[in-house]
């Protein structure tokens, strides 16, 4: 992958993208500042003038998945050379890391620090489960973009110590499209021409969850929540010309003949890899495992037939840590550490992860990268996430939506959406 010396991308773009979305990355909930470092520790509420120091004989385990195990370890070596605290990595799918909190926080078996995406951090800290960022917040507040500061606070209370930003975008094979498809049009009439299921060769490829299919609902209309995804009372899943968005989706079937559960992250990752997949929805984290393999580019979602563009969710990712850590200084030593503008770019070197760091952004490997700025082009067509509370529900109404109305054309759309929406708020009602 050669970088482009002629041309970046500012950060500028990015500041002005994310302050326009700022006030829907926080929400709203208990604060946990009872779990702040103690007065008497060292470094307490420290203000830069002092150095935090470890609790004596302090180890630390931290949870990574699999795609950021290695940088991780670089991490972890570094920081026990600098403060003598050996670090272990674990590798816990990032999906999954909120809900072992969840359980093995308080048996005292989780990782004393573990990665967030900001949508998550509602429940985790209603839940107890997380310590603020207090002893270094007044740094973070000024060096992390403000977005991302602000998805990582809970009712006023920063608790992360961000990590990146990102949406996805559409990965390209190049020897297939030496220019990406801009429409669905395009890619329709492309693999008309190239799909041979047989031998698994396909023209494109997502994942049939809430994530990486909500461009069929935010592209119609829909949304969320109300109020840039900050309003629990409205939901709008079901919302706008979202119908519609389903029926088109529907019609995809003809070129993607496969059941929604058979497409996975393993099997759409092996095909591009294999240059049987043209096009693959995917992420900054994926970048690793495609940058010595494939002749690729990233560009923005092909654009709908009603003449919108691809909106995606974007989302923040944050160092957290665990409020049963037995050693919580070393921990948030450690966020602050792996937080650091050097390491972000260690991070975006390895794995493509696009800095929180507002520094680290500004550097030119960063800027002039055509990978990094396909992302960020997306990025301009794309809502954060929302971290109400209750949004574990919405997420598993949409996978629920695709899943069933992708397999099963016999099902009425709309009564489906509206009995998914009703379920949510049942639920969230009862939350």
């Amino acid at each position: 992958m050669k970088k482009n010396k002629t041309k970046g991308i500012a950060l500028l773009t990015l500041l002005l993208l994310l302050a326009v979305v700022a006030g829907a990355c926080s929400g709203t909930g208990a604060s946990n500042a009872g779990n702040a470092v103690p007065a008497d520790s060292a470094g307490a509420e420290n203000d830069g003038s002092e150095e935090l120091a470890p609790e004596k004989g302090a180890k630390l385990v931290v949870w990574e998945a699999q795609e950021q195990v290695a940088y991780m370890e670089k991490v972890g070596k570094a920081f026990e050379e600098a403060y003598g605290v050996p670090v272990t990595v674990e590798t816990v799918a990032g999906g999954d890391q909120g809900a072992r909190l969840a359980t093995d926080g308080p048996a005292k078996t989780a990782a004393d620090i573990l990665t967030l995406p900001h949508d998550q951090i509602g429940l985790a800290v209603k839940a107890g489960l997380l310590l603020p960022n207090d002893a270094y917040e007044e740094e973070t507040r000024t060096s992390a973009v403000e977005t991302a500061v602000a998805a990582s606070s809970y009712e006023g209370v920063l608790y992360g110590y961000p990590k990146s930003v990102e949406t996805y975008a559409m990965f390209y094979n190049k020897d297939l499209f030496p220019e990406p498809p801009q429409t669905w049009e395009e890619i329709i009439a492309f693999a008309k021409t190239y799909n041979k299921p047989d031998e698994s060769k396909y023209a494109i490829m997502w994942e049939f969850v809430g994530y990486y299919s909500y461009p069929f609902i935010g592209s119609y209309g829909g949304y969320m929540f109300g109020d840039n995804n900050t309003n629990p009372d409205d939901l709008g899943i079901n919302k706008g010309d979202v119908v519609k968005g389903f029926e088109f989706l529907r019609s995809l079937k003809e070129i993607l003949p496969m059941n929604a559960g058979d497409i996975t992250y393993d099997v759409k990752t092996q095909l591009f890899q294999d240059g049987k997949l043209a096009l693959n929805v995917d992420g900054p984290w994926s970048v690793s495992a495609f940058k010595d393999q494939v002749n690729f580019g990233v560009a923005p979602l092909p654009s709908f037939p009603n003449g919108q563009p691809a909106i995606s969710l974007s989302g923040v990712k944050s160092y957290y840590v665990n409020a049963y850590s037995e050693y919580p200084i070393a921990a948030r030593m450690f966020a602050h550490f792996a937080s650091s503008k050097e390491n972000q770019l260690l991070n975006y070197e390895m794995t493509g992860a696009i800095p929180a760091n507002i520094e680290a952004g500004e550097d030119p490997s960063i800027q002039n990268d055509p990978i990094t700025s396909g992302f960020f082009r997306q990025f301009e067509q794309s809502v954060p996430m929302s971290s109400v509370a209750g949004v574990d529900l919405v997420w598993d109404g949409l996978q629920s939506a695709f899943v069933s109305l992708w397999n099963d054309p016999s099902l009425d759309i709309k009564q489906t959406l509206d009995q998914i929406a009703q379920n949510i708020k049942d639920g969230m009602a009862a939350k």
